[in-house]
């Protein structure tokens, strides 16, 4: 990722000047090899414990994807995502809240004006939650302010948030007859609302943060909302505020992708957890009718195998997506149009059915019923998955919608009433 960045009159040196992605991936794969043993506490807490957090801190993780003028390190897309993928194989919660809680650095980064990213990333590190469906209402305070009212539910990484993305509608622009409601993109910072203590009983990811937050006359200024499209639909190809004032094309990808990328890279490193724990199986365990070693027998063999093909296929998948994404980012914002973003939604799609099915046809029924017990790292990978699986941008957007959506695209055809 470009560092190059437009003059500023408060440039905010980061904490470690001469700190390198590499560096950031070896600290991440030191602190993944910690989270394994301290999963089930996770899960109970429902969210990473203090101490792992402030070591995220330390690492320089919640910084990867802030700008560099704002004491960010702007290593970027392949670096943000490559440190997902490493802490989700060692616990899936821990990196499901650490990428839902700093992957939107890109987007604020991205789309809002100089003064709202000066005020929003003062703090250096950045941990914003961002849901997908519009809940509440916002209306206009007598300053212009906005004024946010509502529970927003699903808010991965809210226990060490320091702000909240999200939609809402505007009062007195509901819509109505075939008119869809007007919606606000607002960002608004921690003080600004209250987190309920509602997750934890989920099938999976019970240790994510994935709490709710709500507003009571929640005040945030005018220029931390914008009335725009749905960040997922945003056209970046007229260029966008972030693009502008870093020098920098990657922030102003394609939103969609990106955001599945998220995804694709959770995936990945869960599946890889989930080898990891079925490789000690194959060493520690012995066949139930010949009592020969898993690893000298033909038949886990062949299951090892095949799974370890599947997430090593997903791996390079999403190397790749990743890689055409930056690609597109630097080509100028042109090149970013809905129909890029709908391919690489693609790659995507089936990076995370690649790795599932590696977990769930050959890696969980050929573990043993004592690996998947309850609290046993196969069951616990197998549970996560599964509720990814059942999110709806995964389960529905990504798996019908938007493959709907980019045929329309490729081939110039407007959306059927009976789509």
């Amino acid at each position: 990722m470009s560092t190059a960045v437009k003059p500023a009159a408060t440039f905010v040196a980061p904490p470690e000047p001469d700190l390198t992605p590499a560096e950031v991936i070896r600290r991440a794969e030191a602190i993944a090899a910690g989270l394994v043993a301290r999963q089930a506490e996770t899960e109970k807490r429902t969210f990473y414990a203090l101490d792992t957090h402030e070591e995220l801190s330390r690492a320089g993780l919640y910084r990867i994807l802030v700008p560099r003028r704002y004491g960010g390190y702007e290593f970027g897309a392949e670096t943000f995502l490559k440190v997902t993928t490493t802490l989700a194989r060692g616990c899936p919660s821990t990196g499901w809240m650490y990428c839902l809680g700093a992957a939107h650095a890109l987007a604020v980064a991205s789309l809002f004006e100089e003064r709202a990213q000066a005020e929003l990333f003062e703090g250096g590190d950045f941990i914003s939650p961002a849901t997908i469906t519009p809940s509440g209402s916002a209306r206009r305070g007598p300053d212009g302010a906005w004024i946010i009212n509502g529970t927003f539910p699903y808010c991965s990484g809210a226990p060490y948030a320091t702000h909240f993305i999200g939609h809402t509608v505007i009062e007195g622009e509901e819509g109505g007859d075939g008119v869809p409601p007007k919606l606000l993109l607002f960002i608004a910072p921690r003080e600004q609302w209250t987190m309920l203590d509602d997750w934890g009983g989920q099938l999976g990811l019970k240790g994510s943060g994935s709490h709710s937050i709500t507003f009571e006359d929640g005040l945030i200024p005018a220029h931390y909302g914008l009335e725009a499209a749905h960040l997922s639909e945003v056209d970046v190809t007229q260029g966008t505020p972030g693009r502008e004032l870093h020098g920098n094309g990657e922030y102003g990808g394609g939103p969609l992708s990106f955001m599945l990328l998220e995804s694709a890279a959770l995936a990945v490193g869960m599946a890889q957890g989930a080898l990891d724990a079925y490789e000690d199986l194959m060493r520690s365990r012995t066949t139930i009718f010949t009592q020969v070693s898993r690893a000298e027998d033909p038949d886990y063999q062949w299951w090892y195998g095949q799974a370890a093909g599947m997430i090593s296929t997903a791996e390079a998948a999403i190397t790749q997506g990743v890689r055409q994404w930056q690609d597109l980012c630097a080509q100028g914002p042109q090149a970013f149009t809905r129909e890029q973003d709908l391919r690489l939604a693609g790659v995507c799609r089936e990076v995370i059915k690649l790795a599932w099915t590696a977990v769930e046809s050959h890696l969980f029924p050929t573990a043993g019923s004592s690996a998947v017990r309850e609290g046993e790292r196969i069951e616990r990978i197998w549970r996560d998955m599964s509720t990814q699986l059942s999110h709806a941008g995964i389960g529905v957007l990504l798996q019908s919608v938007a493959a709907r959506e980019y045929a329309r695209v490729r081939f110039g055809v407007a959306e059927s009433s009976h789509a």
